[in-house]
């Protein structure tokens, strides 16, 4: 090593405009999101056909029902307050993004638009509606989502307990 030459590094921002890693490789392989992921996109995917027949064939399109759904129980799972405060931690959090589905240059959503949409798709849901036994766990991820049912978490922010054999939860 010749001398003077100091092994620290630099304090520089780089400004990249671009970065060539996929926000899949950024989650953690272990990391417990994609494993309820997976089991959220499983049970979206089999509600697809009821989704479709939600929506029209004209108009402006809205948020997809699934980074709806996504969203809200990001929200929950979090503890986050309010949908102003789900935007501001998807529009930075990486895990959020990659959680909802959204790209790292997708913009985020107004916060009362968020709110308007989720309000309507909730209230139209299939996840409103009686459904056959085969779909009681798809029923109940998306009964999880409900924000009224924050005020029913136990004392560190837990989801209770959802019976799929009992009516009264679905009402």
């Amino acid at each position: 090593m010749a001398a003077g030459v100091k092994m620290r590094g630099t304090d520089e921002t780089s400004g990249s405009l671009f970065s060539y890693v996929d926000l899949e490789e950024r989650i953690p392989p272990q990391h417990p999101l994609r494993k309820i992921r997976r089991v959220v996109n499983d049970a979206l995917a089999s509600l697809d056909a009821e989704f479709e027949a939600l929506y029209t064939d004209f108009g402006r399109p809205s948020i997809p029902p699934e980074r709806l759904i996504r969203a809200s129980l990001l929200q929950i799972l979090f503890s986050v307050r309010s949908e102003r405060q789900l935007m501001e931690q998807m529009d930075y959090n990486l895990m959020f993004r990659w959680f909802v589905g959204l790209g790292i240059d997708d913009h985020i959503w107004v916060p009362t638009v968020f709110t308007k949409n989720r309000d309507r798709l909730l209230s139209t849901s299939p996840s409103r509606r009686s459904r056959p036994a085969r779909h009681r766990s798809h029923h109940a991820v998306c009964i999880a989502v409900v924000p009224e049912r924050r005020a029913a978490h136990g004392p560190r922010g837990r989801l209770p307990q959802l019976d799929p054999s009992s009516q009264s939860q679905a009402a």
